[in-house]
């Protein structure tokens, strides 16, 4: 099996792909860039990571033309309510689920009118909620093509690292899916 690469899962495809935390920056200014060049828009819904990955977005000269705007839906209610996740889902499943990241990306695309939905689930802990254990995390992008998630599911390390490695993910993924609705 291979071993886990920081915030990756032991053997999962795509562990390899996860940058490490001095990349959040970087990322979330090739995400406006590739967003820029090929004149399309986002929106992101957050529930664990609390506004950190729009928070990053901003922080990059020139979002404003590519960032429809984010919706931090916390409580488990808003993510229906607000975005649309269907309330059968939440009690099958709970919050933290792929199915609900993806239900979360494609809503806030929606909602807020964007070409492609970025979506954050999870739980950063301390400890379990849910029945999920701390560090269980799902984000998905809604696109052109399809809804898809990282796979990824669990990221160690304490609650602040668990938030940090999150925005990294979906930041990660959102420019895996410009990259591949470019080519």
């Amino acid at each position: 099996m291979t071993p886990p690469r920081p915030g990756g899962v032991p053997g999962r495809p795509g562990a390899a792909d996860l940058p490490p935390p001095t990349q959040t920056a970087e990322l979330a200014r090739l995400a406006v860039e590739l967003l820029t060049a090929s004149g399309r828009t986002v929106a992101v819904a957050e529930s664990l990571t609390g506004g950190l990955v729009t928070g990053a977005l901003t922080s990059i000269a020139g979002a404003s033309v590519v960032l429809r705007g984010g919706v931090i839906a916390y409580a488990t209610d808003l993510k229906a309510a607000l975005l649309g996740v269907p309330a059968d889902l939440l009690a099958r499943q709970g919050p933290v689920d792929p199915d609900v990241a993806k239900a979360m990306a494609d809503g806030v695309r929606r909602l807020l009118g964007a070409t492609y939905g970025l979506a954050t689930t999870g739980v950063a802990g301390p400890g379990p909620a849910d029945g999920k254990p701390q560090g269980t995390v799902f984000v998905a992008v809604a696109g052109l093509s399809e809804t898809c998630d990282d796979g990824l599911g669990r990221v160690a390390g304490d609650r602040q690292h668990v938030r940090d490695a999150t925005v990294r993910r979906a930041l990660s993924l959102l420019v895996r899916a410009l990259r591949e609705d470019n080519s």
